[in-house]
């Protein structure tokens, strides 16, 4: 299975919560190119998790007008402070549901930490707005990271 994960866009700060923080115009333009970049790369993604912030679920529509994703799931653990192994093991459920490639928009610490619970060998990569690690996650084995990709 390929999992891709991605912080979401650039936010602005002025909210009444860190749950209500809505993308920039900037922020906007990142996740569509980040959806473009995916397109032309030929990404087909089964299925998205996504955080419940406004700032990731923009984040998925905007890479989604681009780059479109059959079915969508909000997942309360896809927060800042979400467990990593508790989203590993929920990964490790999709491929008996047939999903086999699936993209996580989310928040740091949160994405870090999932690339490291995910691919214990790697230090985890810095992860700017929008950028996006992908993993190659085997059946009970460890992950590998393949690649990762910084919307300029």
């Amino acid at each position: 299975m390929k999992v891709c994960i991605m912080r979401h866009g650039e936010a602005g700060f002025s909210a009444s919560s860190d749950a209500s923080r809505s993308l920039t115009d900037f922020g906007r333009k990142q996740a569509s190119q980040a959806g473009l970049w995916l397109n032309q790369q030929d990404y087909k993604f089964d299925l998205g998790l996504v955080s419940p912030y406004l700032r990731a679920q923009q984040t998925f529509s905007e890479l989604s007008a681009y780059c479109p994703v059959p079915k969508v799931e909000t997942d309360n653990f896809l927060v800042p402070g979400g467990s990593p192994s508790h989203i590993a093991d929920l990964l490790m459920t999709l491929p008996a549901r047939g999903i086999e490639n699936v993209i996580i928009v989310s928040h740091l610490p949160l994405v870090g930490y999932l690339v490291n619970e995910l691919c214990p060998e790697v230090s985890p990569p810095m992860f700017p707005t929008a950028a996006i690690a992908c993993v190659e996650l085997p059946p009970n084995a460890a992950g590998k990271l393949e690649w990762f990709h910084v919307v300029e």
